[in-house]
């Protein structure tokens, strides 16, 4: 009785968690903040985002794989962990599996000794970095798939293999491939599931739990973390932690059926802890192709995706695509480098470190327990706290001497919960305070990147939740100083305009495809580019502080192509053809396939054609399997490509479809398929390079 006395005179309990709680493996998850998927297998070789599963394993060769050279290079990008890509959807396994031949085993890489899963564990390991693997549950090789046999024989004895020798794992990856068509052992097939059953999650998770119990469930529904419901890298701006998932289609949610809408901020009071993971590639597509070589996400782009992922309480995973010869390019590498540099040292000093905190209110009034000084002692997991009965506090930092800073940093002890729903920010200025941000949801971090640089000598919070507070970090940052990338245009005409946001000394271009230096070009006033190109241009202050390159492939200039079918009287059909990607083309009712032929003008030679769909995050009417015509009198056709733009709805980018042979052509003619949902068609905009 007295020692209880002793410790009620000290202070209040501590505090009652909120809702519910993150699991060890999810905290340890949280802890990873970045990591990275790598895709590399079949797909990398065949030119496609996914293969068909009748491709030969003697395709697969790389030359000089080296998972230390990838996994070097996301370390220097300041990420922490890798999901390997032991098997896409084209079936061929990059482990010497027992399950099927289609396997590395039957490949002329290393003899067919090779164990590219092994490789990747080994480079982890030597590097201190987390692993996870993704074995895709849809396999268009495996002639089984579709019945029962494939989950109990196929599916979950390779997860069994993965999980028995190639942990420990912090994730295991799963996605929504439901079926489609594919090989099927020669089958040459659609094949359609029940993706609220067919794969038996309720039966698969278990084994799970049992061979990995430390890795994290990443699927549309969880169980342990979920995704966001795109593949741009970011969550919502408001972003809970707890999820409860509705399916989109009958009862039962699941992988591919999830309102992926509620994904992206997740459910306040949510009925299970389930946060967002946060995909994007690194380039345009999640497989490497030689055509996107120039177009991989800029240093500052990763920089706003940080923020808005790891910012707003998710992880960032990132998607990472080796070439044919088994390494990350050059480019990409030096991208993750400046990457994490820049990451590291905005983050390397707390201006609020030595600060005085004055809190309205402090639990029990036990400052050793629950006072603000906890804030930053770099621990994630000690607090601030007040009263049971305070939900509203504000706190006030005295800095002592005026601070320069661009980031705001605030984390809770999610052990107890997500607690706060909302944080105003103050500043000293000119003598009296004025707001500088107002944020929701904190969770277990919230970036606050403000629009412009602050110097102050005393911030304040002002913090409100529905239970008392349990606040465990504060910190204010300063992001370098970074010149603004161009922004490159083209009109109908030809005619090219290169600006920045804010003013920079001077902007430098090529239209080669080469890197843009001091020396280069001067971009003085808009200029004509008919014929296409590769254009890059770089801002300069100065020949040594330059920005991140901007880059844009151009095809041949639309001035003199019209719309001949299926109706050339639609005005709205120039819209496919206006080079303005934020318009587009949308028919109704009409029955595929349905063929669009475009006259050019005058003849040109064709390497490639691009397709656009529509970018306004709708699906109705995208293109994702199409035939490719080119002629010279518009009435003689020649086939010059087919296939399906494969993980279009998902991740809804340009197209750019290489000929197997540069044609000569007056006109072009795009047969549509097949679309990913609705009853028309719609193109934002259709070219040829």
């Amino acid at each position: 009785m007295l020692l209880a006395s002793s410790m009620m005179a000290l202070g209040q309990p501590v505090p009652k968690p909120y809702g519910v709680l993150p699991t060890q493996r999810q905290l340890r998850w949280q802890e990873t903040e970045m990591y990275c998927i790598v895709h590399f297998s079949m797909a990398t070789f065949m030119d496609k985002e996914w293969g068909y599963g009748d491709e030969s394993p003697q395709i697969f060769n790389p030359t000089h794989f080296s998972a230390l050279q990838i996994l070097s290079a996301a370390k220097a990008g300041g990420i922490n962990g890798v999901v390997v890509v032991a098997k896409h959807h084209d079936g061929f396994c990059l482990w010497p599996t027992k399950t099927t031949d289609h396997n590395i085993s039957q490949s002329p890489f290393k003899n067919g000794q090779g164990d590219v899963v092994k490789e990747y564990q080994l480079a982890s390991q030597q590097l201190g970095m987390k692993m996870g693997i993704y074995c895709s549950p849809w396999d268009r090789n495996n002639p089984v798939y579709g019945t029962p046999e494939y989950v109990t024989n196929v599916y979950r004895k390779q997860l069994k293999e993965l999980y028995a020798n190639y942990g420990p794992l912090f994730m295991s990856w799963h996605d929504g491939a439901n079926g489609g068509d594919g090989y099927y052992g020669g089958a040459r097939e659609v094949r359609k599931i029940d993706k609220s059953s067919y794969y038996g999650w309720s039966d698969t998770w278990p084994i799970t739990r049992s061979m990995q119990p430390g890795a994290c469930i990443f699927g549309d529904a969880g169980p342990d973390v979920r995704w966001v419901g795109n593949e741009e890298g970011h969550a919502g701006e408001t972003s809970w932690e707890t999820f409860t998932p509705h399916a989109a289609e009958g009862d039962i949610p699941s992988n591919g059926n999830v309102k992926y809408e509620e994904s992206v901020v997740g459910t306040r009071d949510g009925k299970y802890w389930i946060p967002a993971e946060c995909d994007v590639p690194l380039r345009p597509g999640w497989f490497y192709h030689q055509s996107q070589d120039g177009q991989s996400k800029s240093v500052y782009q990763l920089v706003d995706l940080y923020y808005k992922s790891v910012g707003r309480s998710a992880c960032l995973d990132l998607g990472l695509s080796p070439d044919k010869s088994g390494q990350l390019t050059s480019e990409d590498v030096g991208i993750l480098k400046q990457f994490g540099q820049i990451i590291k040292k905005t983050f390397a000093i707390n201006l609020a470190s030595g600060a005085t905190f004055t809190a309205s209110n402090v639990r029990g009034k036990n400052h050793v327990a629950y006072g603000p000084q906890k804030l930053t002692d770099n621990n994630r997991y000690s607090y601030w706290a007040t009263d049971d009965a305070v939900t509203k506090a504000d706190l006030t930092l005295n800095l002592h001497a005026p601070k320069t800073f661009n980031v705001i940093r605030l984390r809770e002890n999610i052990k107890l919960g997500q607690r706060i729903d909302s944080v105003a920010v103050d500043a000293w200025l000119n003598g009296s305070w004025t707001r500088i941000a107002k944020v929701t949801s904190i969770g277990a971090c919230r970036l606050i990147r403000l629009s412009q640089t602050i110097t102050s000598s005393k911030v304040r919070l002002h913090i409100n939740a529905p239970v008392c507070i349990a606040l465990s970090d504060f910190g204010l940052f300063k992001e370098p100083v970074h010149l603004t990338a161009p922004i490159i245009t083209r009109d109908k005409s030809g005619t090219v305009s290169i600006e920045t946001v804010a003013p920079v000394e001077s902007i430098h271009y090529t239209i080669d495809g080469s890197v843009p230096t001091y020396s280069s070009s001067v971009y003085s006033k808009p200029f004509e580019l008919k014929e296409g190109g590769s254009l890059k241009a770089v801002s300069f202050e100065g020949a040594k502080m330059q920005s991140d390159i901007t880059s844009k492939q151009f095809g041949f200039t639309k001035m003199d192509w019209k719309v001949l079918a299926p109706n050339a009287s639609d005005e709205n059909a120039q819209y496919a053809i206006d080079d303005d990607p934020a318009t587009f083309w949308n028919t109704s009712g009409i029955n595929l396939p349905l063929d669009i032929s475009v006259s050019l003008g005058e003849e040109k030679l064709i390497k490639a054609f691009t397709y656009l769909p529509r970018q306004d995050k709708k699906t109705d009417g995208i293109v994702d399997s199409y035939i490719f015509w080119t002629s010279t009198d518009g009435v003689n056709w020649l086939k010059a490509a087919e296939g399906e733009f494969s993980n279009i709805k998902s991740n809804p980018i340009e197209q750019t479809i290489m000929l197997s042979q540069p044609v000569k052509a007056k006109y072009f003619k795009f047969t549509v398929r097949h679309i990913v949902s609705g009853n028309g068609v719609s193109v934002a905009e259709l070219g040829v390079l």
